[in-house]
This record gives structure tokens, C-alpha cells and sequence, in this order.
């Protein structure tokens, strides 16, 4: 681990991976150089079965992180209490250096339609998510880190950019943010933006993590599938936001057509390249 920027005193992690359960036998076996793993927290929060005895396992030996799909910061429905006292429990217990999730909604009347969707970028539903982040970390007893998700529309009703909104979310909660640079390229070409700039309008001293992958272009559009290499121009992006932030911890997800874990390892080990090379980030 190196000494990082970030606001709140957090290693850099180095270059880590997401934990999936097709690498649970090699892992274990093997133990590999891995600087750390990233664990969806949905899939563990519940179990006491194999996957957190190997959630336990890799915990006494790697740094872990816990990574959500199902806060839902952005709905209308009630926070579900329960859902945070397990996370948080869940996190104490494998001694997670922070917890994450998305700046997004996932459902609406108790039904979780298990996607990451868009929030409309204005005013009242930046109070709303501030009320509901200050709540959540209340309850989680720590900082709370969100990720920029991938976007396919906007709504008529914005009257902020996603950066906008995610300054001045920070500054009225201090939550950290988990900058996924993929889904800044990929949601940068579906809207037409500027990928650099939206990177170098982040209040960068709180970000704590980097998220990495592949996507696939349709053409008309991008969609953040998961499930190939990074491209160059992510890459680059990448390049950038290392540079901007003085370094941070990078991991790669990989969830669809997942390869190897030596595969994967090396997708990842590609990142370092990127943040010694003297080519121009953008």
C-alpha cells in the first residue's frame, strides 16, 4: 500500500480485481500477487455458506473493499435500514477499508429492477440524495463512496451536469467517490461531452478509487457491458485521473465472457504501463 491524496487518509491500494466466484478455487489455491480485491456486497451480505468462507478467507490475506449494487441512493422509497445494518456488519467483520455503490436509483415500491438507473441532475434531487447519503452514512458509521454510472439518456428536467452535481453532493455530505473512468468515456460518447474535462472538474482530493473496464459501441451508442479488454481511449483517461489524483486504487471488473484470473490480472497489470508512460493522456 502507498500513502495517498484523498481527504480521508485511505491507501492507495495498487491494481487490484473484482472478486468472482469462477476464481474462487484458484485464488484460494494459489494465492496470487494480487494487490486487492473488490467483493460485491449483495453477495455476501446474506451467506454463511462457501462464498463468505472464501469472502473470510481472501480477507485475511488481501486488502478487501466492498463494492454495492442495491443502495439505491437516488429513490423514492425509504432507505431499507435492514439492507445498511447487514452491509455495515458485513464490513466490520472483513475489516472492508471502505464500502462503495452507485450514484443511481434501482427500484421503486419495494421491486428491485436490478439495473443502475439514471438520476435527473437539478436541484431537488441533489437535496434528496444529500438527505439520504448523510442517513446512510450515519448508519454505516464511515464514508460513503459513489460511483459515476454509465448513462444512455437525460432527462428535460437537468439543469446540472453529472460533475456539477457530484461537486456539490460531496461538499454538502464529504462521501467520497469511486471514479470510474469507463463509464465517464462510455456516457461522455453517448451524450456528447467532454470525457477530460468532466475528469478535471472532479473535486479530486476525494477520490478514493478507480473503477476500470471494457464496453461494447453499438454504433449509435456505447453500453457498459464488462466483458472485453479497456480500450486506449479509457486508457488515456485513466492516465489522467492517476495523474491528477497523485495515484489511486485501480481495479478492473470483468463480468460477462469473464477470462482467466491470470488473464484478468494482466488486464489490470496494463494500468501501470499507463501510469508511467510519458504518451500524452488526452
Amino acid at each position: 500500500m502507498k500513502e495517498n491524496s484523498n481527504s480521508f487518509g485511505l491507501p492507495n491500494l495498487g491494481f487490484g480485481v473484482g472478486l468472482r466466484n469462477v476464481h474462487f478455487e484458484h485464488i484460494l489455491k494459489h494465492q496470487p500477487p494480487v494487490d486487492w480485491f473488490e467483493a460485491i456486497s449483495e453477495n455476501f451480505m446474506d451467506s454463511r455458506g462457501r462464498p463468505r468462507y472464501v469472502l473470510d478467507q481472501i480477507a485475511e490475506r488481501y486488502p478487501v473493499v466492498l463494492h454495492g449494487v442495491s443502495l439505491s441512493i437516488g429513490s423514492s422509497d425509504p432507505l431499507n435500514h435492514s439492507y445498511l445494518i447487514k452491509l455495515r456488519q458485513l464490513a466490520n467483520s472483513i475489516k472492508a477499508l471502505w464500502v462503495s455503490d452507485h450514484l443511481c436509483w434501482t427500484g421503486v415500491l419495494g421491486r428491485n429492477t436490478h439495473d443502475l438507473l439514471p438520476l435527473p441532475f437539478n436541484q431537488k434531487s441533489l437535496s434528496h440524495v444529500i438527505s439520504r447519503v448523510n442517513r446512510v452514512q450515519d448508519v454505516l458509521q464511515r464514508p460513503l463512496m459513489l460511483e459515476n454510472p454509465s448513462s444512455y439518456l437525460t432527462f428535460t428536467e437537468d439543469t446540472l451536469m453529472e460533475w456539477e452535481f457530484m461537486c456539490r453532493l460531496v461538499e454538502s455530505t464529504g462521501c467520497g467517490l469511486l471514479l470510474d473512468v469507463n463509464n465517464v468515456y462510455v456516457s461522455s460518447v453517448n451524450h456528447n461531452f467532454n470525457a477530460e474535462y468532466y475528469i478535471r472538474s472532479l473535486p479530486l482530493e476525494h477520490v478514493v478509487q478507480c473503477h476500470l473496464a471494457g464496453h461494447s459501441d453499438c454504433g449509435a451508442h456505447l453500453i457498459d457491458t464488462h466483458d472485453r479488454p479497456v480500450i486506449d481511449p479509457v486508457w488515456r483517461l485513466y492516465q489522467l485521473a492517476w495523474k491528477l489524483t497523485g495515484g489511486l486504487s485501480t481495479l478492473l471488473e470483468w463480468d460477462a465472457e469473464i477470462p482467466s484470473f491470470d488473464e484478468l490480472h494482466g488486464e489490470v497489470l496494463k494500468a501501470k504501463y499507463w501510469t508511467t508512460t510519458d504518451e500524452i493522456a488526452c
